[in-house]
């Protein structure tokens, strides 16, 4: 028998003035609690009770041996409410990981809108375009795109991240309009050096034909922000995610092309570090950020 259970057996043999209501309480037999009390004398070399044919009462030092037990056990059922009270809410600290472009462009409002509903929870948001490793650096949730590896992480599909090329008014009026993937290879290109091919951009047709478009150009960067100025300024084309491009397009600073051909489309996913007993705050969290990425998503204004 544990500690635990040895001490609120204890307790309810002094209170109940029997072994066997007391045994009956704790879903033990008889025996195994007459057994553990008498352990328990042993070990402390002191009797306990005074047992009689009308029941047990107890000593001097069962009394008072009683009392210390009787406010451990009143501590542990404060740490087991105060357990389950965390544990059923989202509250404590949340430590989140995403990229740079998506997590200050689209996951940080969604955060402040999810504190907001949630006010006891603390975030600690994280922006890396590297690989993260969870466990090593304690992180609770990332946020991925693309196809996940097989891992034994927990996962959560939350939507899909889609691409468009773009370039400036200006550029176009200069080299021409294309009008089909193949022209591309006569054009500036600004490469995003992280996603798509790098120097290889995918489109597919309406019928279903694919093409992969080799392109070069005066820029490369594995920053979102730097190929969206680049092309604000017309320098070139850019394939950039509909997220980073939907405002630039709105105030015609950019405007899509190849509209009737599309590009490779990411997932997007929540990972935490295990499929079983997540936490409430991640659990809270993820399932929230399943309804924000509905169709269009990246057409909702996020800065």
């Amino acid at each position: 028998m544990d500690r635990v259970t040895g001490i609120r057996l204890f307790i309810r043999v002094v209170e109940t003035g029997s072994f066997s209501r007391a045994a009956a309480d704790l879903g033990i037999t008889q025996p195994t609690a007459t057994k553990h009390v008498a352990a328990l004398e042993a070990k402390l070399g002191a009797r306990l009770f005074h047992r009689s044919t009308r029941g047990v009462t107890p000593t001097e030092v069962g009394a008072a041996y009683y009392d210390k037990c009787k406010a451990i056990a009143h501590e542990l059922d404060e740490a087991d409410s105060l357990a389950s009270l965390m544990a059923s809410r989202v509250q404590g600290v949340l430590r989140i990981s995403t990229s740079v472009a998506f997590g200050r462009r689209v996951l940080t409002p969604l955060v402040l809108r999810f504190m907001q509903q949630h006010p006891g929870l603390q975030v600690d948001l994280g922006f890396d375009d590297r690989y993260v490793n969870l466990v090593e650096q304690g992180i609770d949730l990332a946020i991925r795109m693309g196809r996940l590896a097989d891992s034994q992480l927990g996962a959560r599909y939350l939507g899909v991240n889609p691409w468009v090329l773009v370039a400036a008014p200006g550029y176009l009026a200069r080299r021409g309009t294309p009008a089909h993937p193949g022209e591309l290879a006569q054009h500036d290109a600004l490469i995003y050096s992280s996603v798509q091919g790098d120097e290889r951009w995918h489109f597919s047709g309406a019928d279903g034909r694919t093409l992969q478009v080799p392109v070069r150009g005066p820029l490369r960067s594995n920053n979102l922000s730097a190929i969206l100025a680049a092309t604000r300024a017309g320098m070139g084309l850019a394939v950039l995610p509909w997220y980073v491009a939907h405002a630039s397009v709105r105030d015609g600073a950019v405007q899509p092309l190849l509209t009737d051909w599309t590009l490779p489309v990411q997932e997007i996913h929540a990972v935490y570090t295990s499929p079983k007993l997540v936490p409430t705050k991640v659990r809270g969290f993820v399932d929230w950020l399943q309804g924000q990425f509905p169709d269009r998503w990246w057409a909702r204004d996020a800065g």
